[in-house]
């Protein structure tokens, strides 16, 4: 089906008011207040459609649908439909009949919203008419727009300085590894706690009473944070601390009570 085949509803109004109007006899334009405003010729419903790019106008029986008289707009705003001078919900329009006859009535609304609408429905269809005419031309004749030239001309070369882009990489490479080598230290785990200290030798100062006599190879510490024993030159090369330490150990439970005091 094509598109003039199909009729759309643009506006429904249910109310508006049909009047005889007295000819026109200056190019001022139509008043309302000359009209018998009280007393309507008809009333009734109406209803704006289009299809294509025509718009019509039809007054139709409220219960019926009946249609009482139709105005074929061609465009907006034109002799078809014309509004009056003094007032904003009265209107002009020019209907015709099946053998082609033409006459002029006047409508009105009485609502000043009603007559919005209906002005504004037949704005939009025109408005849309004049769109897909101007995309029409366009496909028509479409107009080429500025095309950027990339291509290489006669003659035209490009100059690569790969020797600058080896040593931007060597030098981001070593200050990368530099990176992750003090990053590697940093994040080295922790020792197990309370293991490696219980396997370190005391010293004097950490050994009971009694205990550091009997080891010769130990010299008294003054640091107490220094948990590896110091030996004596003079017996380093003869002295197993170790075991030393070992027979120490054993040794201190048999601790007299005279000696720690």
């Amino acid at each position: 089906m094509e598109d003039s085949d199909y009729e759309s509803v643009l506006c429904v109004k249910p109310e508006v008011h049909v009047y005889r109007i007295p000819p026109r006899t200056t190019n001022r334009g139509y008043r309302a207040a000359d009209w018998q405003l009280d007393q309507p010729s008809w009333s009734g419903r109406l209803r704006i459609t289009a299809k294509g790019q025509m718009a019509y106008i039809k007054l139709e029986d409220k219960t019926s649908g009946e249609l009482f008289a139709q105005a074929s707009v061609e465009q907006f705003p034109s002799i078809a439909v014309e509004s009056v001078t003094d007032s904003s919900r009265y209107f002009v329009i020019r209907i015709e009949d099946g053998s082609g006859r033409r006459a002029f009535i006047g409508i009105g609304f009485a609502d000043r919203g009603d007559a919005f609408d209906f002005n504004v429905a037949l704005q939009d269809h025109f408005k849309w008419v004049k769109q897909q005419c101007e995309f029409a031309k366009q496909a028509q004749n479409p107009t080429p727009g500025p095309q950027l030239d990339l291509s290489f001309k006669e003659g035209q070369t490009i100059k690569l300085n790969i020797a600058n882009m080896k040593k931007k990489e060597g030098v981001a490479g070593n200050a990368k590894s530099r990176m992750s080598g003090s990053m590697g230290m940093t994040l080295l785990p922790p020792p197990p706690g309370g293991r490696a200290s219980a396997q370190l030798p005391p010293t004097e100062e950490h050994l009971p009473v009694g205990v550091a006599q009997a080891q010769p190879g130990l010299v008294p510490s003054t640091d107490a944070g220094l948990p590896w024993p110091q030996l004596n030159p003079t017996t380093a090369a003869t002295a197993d601390v170790w075991g030393d330490f070992a027979k120490a150990a054993g040794s201190c439970s048999s601790v007299s009570v005279a000696s720690l005091v």
